[in-house]
């Protein structure tokens, strides 16, 4: 268990959980979180990636640019359509605009309450793009360079 310390150096003025506790953290994460690269990756590869992406933001935002392929649910809809667009036996990764907003959290949450496996896909829409994925507009296919601070410029894989 992480502990207070008196250490002047802010980053150890709380102690570093042990190992064990850490690694039990770090794996539930990963149980409710998905990165923008390892969605793309799952999506670009042959056959059924095996979950359904789904945004969960306005028709003004979708028709602004999402995911291709996702499905449009808004999560003020979710209780009353989720079960009519969606098979609870697929996993579902929700996404909003950003990590400044906890729209996909939400989503996530109201789908979790209706009995469906769902995680959060990090970074939202803004880092699909940022990361220089395609995306869908109203006027059709997309996609930007890729920002040096978000994903690598000469490589397709992160190395992480």
């Amino acid at each position: 268990m992480s502990s207070i310390t008196t250490a002047a150096n802010p980053v150890l003025r709380v102690a570093p959980a042990d190992p064990a506790e850490a690694a039990a953290y770090f794996r539930a994460s990963l149980v409710f979180h998905a990165d923008v690269s390892d969605v793309a990756a799952a999506l670009a590869a042959d056959g059924d990636p095996g979950f359904v992406v789904l945004d969960s933001r306005s028709t003004a935002s979708w028709d602004q640019g999402h995911v291709p392929g996702a499905v449009h649910l808004p999560t003020a809809l979710i209780p009353e359509q989720a079960e009519q667009l969606l098979d609870k036996s697929v996993p579902v990764v929700t996404y909003c605009w950003g990590p400044g907003c906890n729209g996909a959290t939400r989503a996530a949450l109201a789908l979790a309450e209706l009995g469906f496996q769902v995680k959060e896909m990090l970074g939202g829409f803004e880092y699909w793009a940022r990361e220089g994925f395609a995306y869908e507009t109203w006027q059709g296919p997309a996609r930007g360079a890729a920002d040096p601070l978000t994903a690598p410029v000469d490589s397709e894989d992160c190395g992480c």
